[in-house]
């Protein structure tokens, strides 16, 4: 029996342990500690390349004993391999000979080209760079150069240090995999050109005294090299740890092995490779003979050729580990090189004493379809081998492997939901932690993931736990969203919703003492003082508009902040002082958010005037550090975090910096994206597993097992995703082994997902146009799988002997809509698609008259009575009353964009708002005896232009002109009419009825004034309105109801009356109606809207008129109730078009947002004849009272418009 080993007696090698199932390797690791434990208060080193792994180990060494763990996880310094081998050169060649930080980093590589390249480019070997940078003002171009330039020279550094070091002795060639040497091309001289510049001016800005020659990472890998040599198996440097555990890594540079195999000759490397196969598989794939291990660890598959000529490659590989394994073999070829029999044989004894072996190739059953494909890669089984070998596939047995085709990203991730629920209901032992979902762009999923997933409380039956790994915190802190706002201040416009949405961040309103709940008043007091854009004139000016004067520009931030103050101080009734027109409508306690408001506005304004100018480095971070601390106060842990990585990004970039000897003035443009960007990638301690389904992006060097892998988004062109390479990347015209590639690591890693399933793969693609259902093919890697399942199985019971027999068993398409009647089939056995999703099942599974109806909510509650104006309001959209009133939705469209924009034009709504106060100016006027009526409405329509109503200029003009045109004609109709009854009335009458509705008292109570009296004693009701009540000789009915229901309830406050109303083009005289009729009216409509609030009624007002009009034959005058010769069909012909619209004109149903969601068509509306009922009890008597066509000229006008 071997003795217990510790650090200090720890044997020293590499040793390389080779499996193809990972949990293999993480157990065999596992227990190596356990029985080779290191000292206490030593750290066990372990090298990982993804935080899913990371954290995947943290859990099994955390697990009971009896599990396989070490029942707890600590001492564990897991790290990723370029930041720790950067620690072992300083720890053998010493930190005084090596920098804590490379001077050619690409980070400090950006900022040092950054200052170089303007002088250089004036020599003429840079000649294609400085045709680049030509109009460069804002040096945008110069930074992105320098950024692509660092990143190239950091691949040389690690894939081509030969090359950098020829080019630093000045001998200007190219390097291939077979060490041929050919001289550089004459476009590209600049490159070498450009290395030695920095490896001059490394040098002459050295403050340690570390040789610049000696710093770059080449020159310091050789440099441990030698040392390393020299020292042979001495004593372990101080700072070198007794062993180092590399896990899940598939792809390292040649530069990096190199390093670990020196580094063994102090300290135990432990190597724990996932390899796919069993067998030597480095002849399947291109470019073998650029491998230069002469030896393989790995023997060849019985009965293989020593050489396989490539036209038979196919009788001996398997053709997707051919495809996809370039990567793999490139890497396992490399560690052949370090891997020798005798060290082989010494380690390998080792683990044999405890038990374990260095060759973990095993399968997991050949049970399903999704296993046999698995062990075929694993023991490199061809094609011909596969089809003999395999029973046939039956899968609804099988249900290993499947294909979804969808319509979009939504429906993606709506089918994988139900399919989760499914697995779930199906096997009580799978858990959601036991579900990897990844994607190629988790950004672009992310929306919908939290749209179907986050959309269920957890105490639903469907509600799946789920967690998002790889997001950028830039993509979605919304802190970090309000910084980039800030620093593009200089471009912005500063519109009203730019500065709602930094108000929506908490952090934000902590700074300025703004409560959420007091946004929406703000909300209401920015739209009602004008304010749409702009901090002021200046800042418009900066923009390319004329410059008003600061104080002078209308609808920007100082002018509503002006008038929000001078109507606090003053109130709305005082006339403008210096041209400013005061609002006043926020008073009171909401007067107290003008000086938050204010602070706001002022510290924007006063961001904008430092970040238009270039600074240095340092004055940078002073004005970003008070920029921050400006505008944001934590109001979590979480924003103190965000706060305090963001200074931690300043000081990194001002050490870069100075490092680079960076002094000259910088612009916002590199500025902001630099400080930024730094928070745009994940890290090693992002959350992976957090015992839910976890959505991640697909990345190399995440082959974690789990049960179920689902992969998303498999689309043609997004899959493998494509990076244009550089222009001027030498390396992709000369090839090596171990080249990085972003086409060989997807695929790769699409090998690598397939390995990790261990009981399901779910692959989908939006393979259906959402426009016209034309097919999209998958990814080009989704194609050669289902073909490779298509050559290698057969479907059970198939005797059609179609190709795609299988393939079409295994693919499932679904509809566009979840709630397609094709999810709910007669015979759910009988059929693919399903769904969990019981809201479309309910629907669907109801017969017609259910489907109808609609449940009624309880009675609503309400003591108040109600007003004349709520019912007029009900009656002309029931059922946007239901939704507005009782469960408090609006369909309504956005208004950003109007309230962001200058009102150079208004729309019908702002028109007749606008000239509703000119109609109520010149009436006051008229009332207090008045004779010219056009100076009130000038005086009106300059308080619209000062208060931001309308714009300066010739558009406001324009504007002013049509809102003034209709008045002189309105008044002197208005006038005539007046005279009809000369005395004004001062007395208010008031209006009361009151009913019991089954147990539930309703009232109506409203006071009913502004009526006049004739000689005679007759009283009427003469109303101007701004809207149009005649459209192409025949009345707007709908726009009389909000009329006819308050001249209703005159005839029950006052008497007897007549109404008139006259507008911009027609009027309409309504004549007195019995107070009993207009009791029974008001009482209909009173229990209309009483069952109103509990569902929508189906009554669209439009639609009954178009219904009532034609309910008999020829005669223009509408129907009669009870009149014979009624043609019902006509009438509803009518009501359909008025509706669904025609060809050349839409329909009710499609102007009104809230009826299309309840009523999406005629019939629905129409079904059960409670619409007729409707119709005629509540319209019909409002119809009669109106004539079919307007005729004379106080009735209407030729031409006039809605």
């Amino acid at each position: 029996m071997e003795s217990r080993l510790t650090s200090q007696t720890l044997p020293a090698g590499l040793m390389l342990v080779h499996g193809n199932r990972p949990e293999r390797l993480r157990e065999l690791m596992i227990e190596w500690i356990k029985q080779y434990p290191l000292a206490p208060l030593e750290n066990e080193v372990i090298l990982v390349q993804s935080n899913g792994i990371a954290q995947w180990l943290k859990l099994a060494f955390a697990a009971d004993a009896e599990e396989g763990g070490c029942g707890i996880s600590a001492a564990l310094d897991l790290s990723l391999p370029a930041r720790f081998l950067w620690q072992v050169y300083r720890a053998v060649l010493g930190a005084d000979a090596v920098p804590a930080v490379s001077p050619f980093d690409k980070s400090r590589l950006v900022w040092r080209l950054t200052r170089l390249l303007p002088a250089l480019l004036e020599l003429p070997e840079y000649g294609p760079l400085k045709r680049f940078m030509a109009h460069d003002d804002d040096q945008r171009k110069r930074f992105q150069l320098a950024q692509r330039v660092a990143e190239l020279f950091d691949q040389y550094q690690l894939y081509r240090a030969d090359w950098l070091a020829r080019w630093a002795a000045h001998d200007d060639v190219l390097i291939d995999a077979r060490d041929a040497r050919t001289p550089l091309p004459d476009e590209h001289r600049w490159q070498a050109a450009l290395w030695r510049a920095l490896l001059d001016d490394v040098r002459a800005h050295r403050p340690d005294g570390i040789d610049a020659a000696k710093a770059g990472r080449a020159a310091v890998h050789d440099a441990f090299l030698r040392r390393v040599a020299a020292m042979g198996d001495g004593e372990r440097p101080r700072g070198l740890p007794p062993r180092v555990i590399v896990f899940g890594i598939s792809s390292l540079p040649r530069q990096s092995l190199e390093v670990l195999a020196a580094l063994a000759s102090f300290t135990q490397v432990l190597m724990c490779v996932h390899n796919p196969c069993a067998h030597y598989w480095a002849d399947i794939v291109a470019d073998q003979d650029l491998l230069r291990a002469q030896r393989s660890r790995q023997r060849r598959r019985q009965g293989a050729p020593a050489m396989i000529d490539e036209a038979e490659l196919h009788l001996y590989a398997h053709p997707l580990l051919a495809a996809w394994g370039k990567q793999g073999r490139d890497f396992i070829g490399l560690l052949d090189e370090f891997d020798s029999d005798a060290d082989r044989n010494t380690y390998a004894s080792r683990f044999a004493s405890i038990g374990q072996r260095i060759d973990l190739f095993e399968s997991d059953g050949t049970a399903t379809m999704l296993q046999q494909l698995q062990d075929d890669i694993r023991d490199l089984r061809p094609l011909a081998e596969t089809g003999e070998r395999w029973p046939a596939v039956d899968p609804r047995a099988d249900q290993s492997i499947r294909f979804h085709i969808a319509h979009s990203p939504q429906r993606e991730v709506e089918i994988l939901h139900d399919q989760l629920l499914a697995a779930f209901a199906a096997d009580a032992t799978l858990r959601p932690r036991d579900v990897i979902v990844m994607v190629p762009d988790i950004e672009a999923y992310a929306p919908h993931v939290q749209a179907v997933f986050g959309s269920l409380d957890a105490g639903d039956s469907r509600h799946i736990p789920f967690s998002v790994a790889d997001r950028g915190q830039r993509d979605f802190d919304p802190l970090l969203g309000a910084l980039e706002t800030l620093l593009a201040l200089p471009q912005s416009r500063t519109t009203v919703s730019d500065v709602l949405d930094l108000l929506e961040v908490p952090a934000l309103r902590e700074r300025f003492g703004i409560a959420a709940d007091d946004v929406p008043t703000l909300h209401h007091g920015i739209g009602g003082a004008n304010i749409r854009w702009g901090l002021h004139g200046e800042q418009r000016a900066s923009l390319g508009l004329p410059k008003a004067g600061d104080d002078d520009a209308p609808n920007t931030w100082a002018f509503g902040l002006r008038r929000m103050l001078l109507g606090y101080a003053v109130g709305d009734k005082s006339d403008a002082w210096s041209d400013i027109e005061p609002y006043a409508e926020i008073g009171g306690l909401d007067a107290a958010l003008l000086g938050p408001l204010t602070r706001l506005i002022e510290a924007l304004d006063e961001t904008w005037r430092t970040l238009r100018e270039p600074a240095t480095v340092d004055e940078w971070c002073r004005r970003l550090r008070k920029i921050k601390g400006a505008f944001f106060a934590p109001s979590d842990s979480d924003d103190a975090y965000t706060l305090d990585r963001l200074d931690a990004a300043l000081e990194a970039w001002r050490d870069e910096c100075d490092d680079a000897a960076l002094t000259e003035e910088l612009p916002l443009s590199i500025v902001a994206d630099y400080w930024l960007s730094q928070f745009q990638g994940g890290g090693l301690s992002q959350r992976f597993f957090a015992g839910a389904v976890t959505f991640a992006t697909l990345m190399p060097m995440r082959a974690i097992p789990f049960r179920r892998v689902c992969l998303l988004g498999m689309n043609d062109g997004d899959f493998p995703r494509t990076r244009t390479p550089l222009d001027f990347d030498l390396m992709r015209q000369s090839y090596r082994p171990g080249d990085r590639s972003r086409r060989e690591d997807d695929r790769y890693l699409f090998l690598e997902a397939l390995l990790s399933a261990r009981e399901h793969l779910h692959v989908s693609w939006v393979g259906r146009s959402v426009t016209d259902n034309t097919p999209r093919p998958p990814s080009v890697l989704v194609g050669q799988l289902r073909e490779h399942l298509s050559a290698g199985w057969r479907l059970a019971g198939d005797e059609s002997g179609k190709p795609d027999a299988l393939i079409d068993e295994l693919t499932i398409v679904h509809r566009l809509q979840p709630f397609s009647a094709d999810y709910f089939p007669a015979d759910p056995h009988a059929s693919k698609l399903f769904t969990f999703a019981s809201e479309w099942n309910q629907v669907e599974q109801a017969d017609d008259a259910t489907r109808r109806a609609v449940t009624k909510l309880p009675p609503i509650e309400r003591e108040e009575p109600l007003s004349v104006r709520e019912l007029a309001a009900f009656l002309k959209d029931p059922v946007k009353c239901f939704f507005r009133q009782r469960l408090r939705v609006a369909f309504e469209a956005d208004a950003t964009a109007s309230e962001n924009d200058e009102p150079f034009a208004l729309d019908g709504l702002e028109t007749w708002q606008l000239q509703n106060e000119l109609i109520r100016a010149q009436t006051a006027a008229l009332e207090r005896g008045d004779e010219e009526l056009m100076p009130t409405a000038l005086a009106r329509l300059e308080r619209m232009y000062r208060s931001g109503d309308l714009a300066k200029g010739g558009f406001g003009e324009l504007v002013g002109e049509e809102l003034l045109a209709p008045m002189p004609d309105l008044f002197a109709r208005y006038q005539a009419a007046l005279a009809r009854w000369p005395e004004a009335l001062e007395e208010q009458f008031e209006l009361r009825v009151e009913a019991m509705l089954d147990d539930r008292a309703r009232s109506i109570e409203d006071w009913i004034g502004g009526l006049r009296g004739s000689p005679d004693g007759g009283l009427g009701h003469v109303i101007l309105d701004a809207s149009t009540l005649v459209k192409d000789n025949k009345y707007r009915r709908d726009r009389v109801i909000a009329f006819w229901v308050p001249h209703l309830a005159a005839q029950l406050a006052a008497g007897p009356l007549t109404t008139v109303v006259i507008s911009k083009v027609g009027g309409i005289e309504l004549a007195p109606v019995a107070p009993d009729e207009a009791r029974a009216h008001l009482l209909a409509l009173l229990r209309a809207w009483d069952e109103g609030m509990r569902r929508p009624l189906p009554l669209a007002v439009n639609t009954a008129f178009a219904w009532l009009g034609k309910r008999r034959n020829g005669d223009g005058n509408g129907a009669r109730e009870g009149s014979p010769d009624a043609d019902e069909t006509q009438a509803r012909d009518a009501a359909r078009a008025a509706y669904e619209g025609t060809s050349w004109q839409p329909g009710e149903r499609d102007m009104n947002a809230y009826l299309c969601r309840v009523y999406p068509d005629f019939d629905a509306l129409a079904a059960g004849g409670e619409f007729e009922a409707l119709a005629v009890e509540l319209l019909q008597p409002l119809h009669l009272a109106i004539p079919a066509t307007a005729r004379g000229k106080n009735d209407a006008k030729n031409g006039g418009e809605s």
